[in-house]
């Protein structure tokens, strides 16, 4: 599996302090080896075929998954993160 970022995704992660981007590199290792791994909290949002994963408490993202491909759409505090804003 690879790990592709979207634009919006990339702008994101930049934007969000250190210690929260190793959580995300560390979450996005898990999700590399196993998308339905319990620490990710992943889930699919109704109505798409989009998931939502956990990096911490105040931290989401969403991904999809496509041909053993993984691509992270968005990233952030927990609305923003989910795509809402």
């Amino acid at each position: 599996m690879r790990l592709h970022f979207t634009k919006k995704a990339e702008k994101g992660y930049i934007r969000l302090p250190v210690l929260v981007q190793k959580k995300c590199d560390k979450q996005f290792l898990l999700l590399l080896s196993d998308y339905k791994h319990p620490s990710l909290r992943a889930r699919k949002m109704s109505g798409t075929d989009v998931f939502e994963g956990r990096v911490d408490y105040h931290h989401r993202f969403t991904f999809s998954v496509e041909a053993g491909d993984v691509n992270i759409l968005s990233i952030g505090p927990h609305d923003e993160g989910l795509g809402k804003k």
